[in-house]
């Protein structure tokens, strides 16, 4: 009669161990943690990512293409709605009942500092097949796993172009006046009028090239 000895199956992870000793620090790191987390580099796909594909207008128009232009305006008006707070914030506390209030040149100044700053956290990302700008103030819920961000080249001037035309077309008392109420209110008043960029009576024409 044949007697046979089991011996207890050493875990998985225990084989690992004389390699492991030769592995640096992070090398070491990284395998426990594709071995032990759900999801980890064992029975997960590696993520991939490209850069959008742009347009001819998205590429050589002086003017924000058509479809972005509803990004642009939340993006200035994010943007407007941050330079006036942060100034406001640095005021002297107003007395009880009041609220710290900028003066006409200092608003002024803000506004026109908001239009003319560098624009560089911006920039165009797609996702789904669909371009959209993203940077500062344009988050719209939960963000993809991966994905790849175009910033500079014609981006920050269009942006600047795009602020002064509203700076232009509102005036920095009503968008003041704006600000104050919410940065909901401000963005309604740039954005969401009949003809408004994000109404959906916005123009849809291109610019010319």
């Amino acid at each position: 009669m044949h007697k046979h000895t089991c011996t207890p199956r050493q875990p998985a992870l225990a084989k690992l161990a004389p390699e492991a000793m030769r592995l640096s620090p992070l090398q070491l790191l990284l395998l426990l943690g594709a071995w032990v987390i759900p999801g980890g580099l064992g029975d997960r796909s590696p993520l991939t990512a490209t850069a959008p594909q742009l347009d001819d207008e998205e590429r050589y128009s002086t003017h924000m293409p058509t479809h972005l232009r509803c990004d642009a305006c939340r993006a200035v008006a994010y943007q407007m709605w941050q330079h006036l707070s942060e100034a406001e914030a640095k005021l002297h506390t107003p007395e009880p009942g009041k609220r710290r209030e900028l003066s006409e040149s200092g608003y002024t100044d803000v506004l026109d500092r908001s239009c003319s700053q560098s624009w560089q956290g911006y920039g165009v990302r797609e996702v789904n097949q669909v371009r959209h700008l993203t940077g500062p103030g344009l988050s719209k819920g939960p963000e993809p796993s991966i994905s790849v961000m175009v910033t500079g080249g014609p981006w920050p001037i269009r942006l600047s172009m795009t602020c002064l035309r509203y700076l232009g077309e509102f005036g920095e008392d009503q968008i003041y006046e704006a600000h104050q109420q919410g940065r909901g209110a401000l963005e309604a008043l740039l954005c969401g009028s009949p003809r408004g960029a994000c109404s959906k009576d916005a123009p849809v024409t291109k610019e010319e090239l």
